[in-house]
């Protein structure tokens, strides 16, 4: 789906960093809902498939509240590759057996070509952004996921204006966006779950009632 030459210059961009793998997003790429995380683990790296493991049934969850599958939508994160500790303590392990940890900002910029093309291809009738820095990485630092998850809105994204730009811009037009806590956030905090539900319903009332999702129509 995305040029290859793309993918390898993304891939040469993150290599100062300590990431590893690579995967890109999995689903139907003519989904009207394009749902973006924040980076593969371990368990995706495995298998080759976004979301899998733990976060992977939190998702399907999700999923089951909008009486979806897999199959209606699009899953893509931020970063393509697994970012890992590097503390002095993860260090004495060996990489593939370093926990999992959130990405830099240079490490979402490094690979922000991959999600603006992403973007660019399927062009979602909705984004639902998983989490916190999925919501920054498309609208910058002045918006609280803790404020405005379960609420819809349009906005301009933050997107790299060209392969050799070095800060985020807000170009091209506008998009349906719709932030809720990433599936792994129940995990920390479960009273999450009752909130996620919520924002679920929020969700199923927009992409029903409103005519943005049609599943299977397309």
């Amino acid at each position: 789906m995305i040029n290859a030459e793309l993918i390898k210059h993304c891939q040469e961009r993150l290599k100062p960093y300590p990431c590893e793998g690579f995967l890109l997003g999995g689903g139907n790429r003519n989904a009207d809902l394009l749902f973006v995380g924040e980076a593969p683990g371990r368990d995706e790296l495995t298998t080759q498939k976004p979301f899998t493991g733990k976060a992977g049934a939190s998702l399907n969850r999700y999923l089951s509240e909008l009486e979806l599958t897999r199959d209606d939508i699009y899953v893509t994160s931020t970063v393509r590759s697994r970012p890992y500790k590097h503390d002095e303590k993860s260090k004495l392990k060996p990489v593939e057996q370093r926990g999992n940890r959130t990405p830099t900002q240079k490490e979402v910029l490094a690979h922000a070509p991959l999600l603006d093309e992403t973007i660019a291809i399927i062009k979602p009738k909705v984004i639902v952004v998983l989490g916190a820095i999925a919501l920054k990485r498309l609208t910058g630092n002045e918006l609280s996921l803790k404020k405005v998850h379960g609420q819809a809105f349009c906005t301009q994204l933050l997107r790299l204006p060209s392969l050799e730009a070095t800060r985020l811009e807000r170009v091209g037009e506008k998009h349906v966006l719709f932030p809720t806590f990433h599936p792994a956030a129940i995990f920390y905090n479960p009273s999450l779950k009752q909130v996620i539900k919520n924002d679920m319903l929020a969700l199923k009332e927009l992409i029903t009632f409103q005519g943005v999702y049609q599943p299977n129509l397309r």
